[in-house]
């Protein structure tokens, strides 16, 4: 991945944007895409739906979502300790001892979940798990009233860290899942837009929102959009390190390529379009099997309106909703060159109807 590309992605998934609050990366984006998409709009939900309509041919809806799990500020009590609430799938195991940052109107405020030392802990309670709401943050203060000088109740708040390059291509961050997803839809429509071959398909690239509390926002902007073809780019859980059953999810490793669900809800000539692509440009793929609706936002376009050709791909993720969450990027440079592939040979004459 060029140094350009790094950058947007680097900075797409370290700006805050917890699920209801995903105005700033969404600028990110839009400051991407503003010169490359045709038409450029926010929706109500907070969507973000780039456009570039080139011909009369089916509309075609590529969507990652750019919301982040995390905190949510709920009281603060007399000595000045802040008690929150979870935005999307927070592990109770990991935020104890984690250094936060909480967002407010006037910048970042630092903080940490505070923990009990092990000295003070009885040995019988050691290995439970404190509860949710049992934890608190510690901004420094000693009092509610010095706190709510600088925070408000809602404030959202995520762990403090960043993208950070490990051995090879692997990079570890928190916000992957599916910062990285928004990025690969951008990036293909900037390839698409670059791209001597003409697009024959009416093309919309859509960061959406709030994923991580129902798929709300691919539920409206697909309804909003209404496209004959659509495409979730999301994460899916690599199973290439200790302790994870590969029987019960496939076999998913990171740096061999992005992986293609297949299942109910993926549209069979879809599937295969997408398959054969990858088979013609020599990208390389991986399959998993997916019996039932995915936890994705595929699951809620397919069901829009009269019903959408949907496909899900995913990139393999390690360590999912912890702030060390960790890909290849080469899985990301794959995903795009195919995704662009795919929708390139997409026209009026494409026919998705199961036969």
């Amino acid at each position: 991945m060029n140094k350009e590309d790094f950058g947007f992605l680097k900075e797409l998934v370290e700006i805050p944007s917890p699920s209801g609050y995903e105005q700033p990366a969404q600028r990110v984006i839009t400051k991407q895409l503003e010169s490359v998409a045709d038409s450029l709009q926010t929706d109500v939900m907070g969507n973000l739906i780039a456009r570039l309509k080139s011909s009369p041919g089916p509309r075609v809806m590529l969507a990652g979502h750019c919301d982040e799990i995390g905190f949510m500020v709920q009281f603060v009590d007399d000595r000045g300790f802040i008690y929150f609430g979870a935005i999307g799938g927070v592990d109770p195991h990991l935020s104890p001892g984690q250094r936060v940052l909480i967002h407010t109107k006037d910048g970042d405020v630092p903080g940490v979940i505070g923990k009990k030392a092990i000295h003070l802990i009885e040995p019988k309670d050691r290995d439970t798990v404190i509860k949710l709401k049992q934890q608190f943050i510690d901004i420094g203060c000693s009092s509610r009233e010095e706190v709510e000088k600088l925070i408000r109740i809602g404030d959202p708040v995520t762990f403090a860290v960043g993208v950070q390059k490990l051995q090879g291509d692997r990079v570890t961050s928190r916000a992957f899942d599916d910062k990285m997803g928004a990025f690969i839809v951008a990036e293909v429509m900037k390839r698409i837009k670059q791209s001597p071959a003409e697009c024959r398909c009416d093309f919309y690239a859509v960061s959406t929102v709030q994923e991580e509390i129902g798929l709300r926002g691919g539920a409206t902007s697909s309804y909003g959009v209404d496209p004959d073809v659509g495409i979730v780019v999301e994460v899916t859980h690599a199973t290439d390190y200790p302790d994870v059953e590969q029987s019960a999810i496939g076999r998913v490793e990171l740096g061999k390529g992005p992986v293609i669900a297949r299942g109910a809800n993926i549209n069979p000539v879809l599937f295969e379009l997408i398959t054969d692509t990858a088979r013609q440009q020599n990208i390389p793929i991986q399959v998993i099997g997916v019996p039932r609706a995915t936890g994705t936002d595929a699951n809620v376009m397919q069901l829009s309106r009269g019903g959408v050709a949907t496909a899900l791909l995913g990139i393999p993720l390690r360590y999912m909703h912890t702030p060390v969450e960790t890909l290849s990027l080469s899985d990301l440079e794959a995903a795009i060159a195919l995704l662009t592939a795919v929708v390139l040979r997409i026209d009026e004459n494409s026919s998705f109807i199961p036969r």
